[in-house]
């Protein structure tokens, strides 16, 4: 593999950056030099922000240089083990449609499809968690199929419901918090996949699986409900 780029962001952090490309190989490298800093830290780092290709990682620079910094982080990247952390699968629920699937009869339109092949098409597929950004829990996906990648929207809507189920471009995406967006909308999964109430305020780690299933509206109040008491309403996978 060649040795990543070190680029400068501000004076106080570092982007190594493993690729110009999305590829699941490059953040799988970004995913194991964050989990390699966190096991073995370097003095100085105070933050690391793994991204889809490329390791944010700020330092106090009166503790340790760049320059200094940089060099250690290729010769870290050189001795990576991509598959050194177990893998997980969420099993997600989504009421597809809906008040919050604010897009899918129109996508089964465009696409000349039904409703009900769109789902199964969404829902057949595994997604990997790239990574978790825009806001607190925001799991930005690849492995959308191609039939539906979609532009987003020419104007993104003010406000959208928490919890969405959306695809965008080539990506798909999990939200936690309702926000503005310009992404085209399925459903939306009762799991808060942020929670700051929870002794583990985040359920998503990049280089998590996510797989969907559909569920009824009688099925989504019930796990609304056990979401209100903090439970976590996804059933989380151990892969090899």
């Amino acid at each position: 593999m060649p040795d990543p780029k070190i680029l400068a962001a501000g004076d106080q952090a570092l982007v190594v950056e493993f690729s110009s490309v999305i590829d699941p190989e490059d953040n799988a490298r970004v995913i194991a030099l964050d989990e390699e800093l966190r096991l073995r830290p370097v003095e100085g780092v105070v933050e690391t922000v793994p991204t889809y290709r490329s390791l944010l990682v700020c330092y106090d620079p009166e503790r340790i240089r760049g320059a200094e910094l940089g060099a250690l982080l290729v010769a870290r990247s050189r001795t990576l083990s991509a598959d050194a952390r177990s893998r997980r699968r969420w099993h997600v629920p989504v009421l597809y449609g809906h008040e919050a699937g604010l897009d899918l009869e129109a996508m089964a339109q465009m696409k000349g499809l039904s409703t009900d092949e769109i789902i199964a098409i969404h829902s057949g597929a595994t997604y990997r968690v790239y990574m978790i950004g825009f806001s607190p829990g925001y799991a930005y996906l690849g492995g959308l199929p191609e039939i539906l990648h979609t532009p987003r929207l020419k104007a993104p809507r003010q406000l959208t419901a928490a919890g969405g189920i959306a695809v965008g471009g080539m990506q798909a995406c999990v939200g936690a918090l309702a926000s503005p967006s310009g992404w085209r909308f399925l459903g939306r999964t009762p799991l808060r996949s942020f929670d700051p109430q929870r002794a583990t305020p985040f359920v998503f780690e990049a280089g998590d699986e996510i797989r969907f299933h559909a569920i009824d509206p009688a099925e989504a109040a019930r796990l609304d409900r056990l979401t209100e008491k903090g439970e976590i309403c996804a059933e989380l996978e151990h892969l090899a």
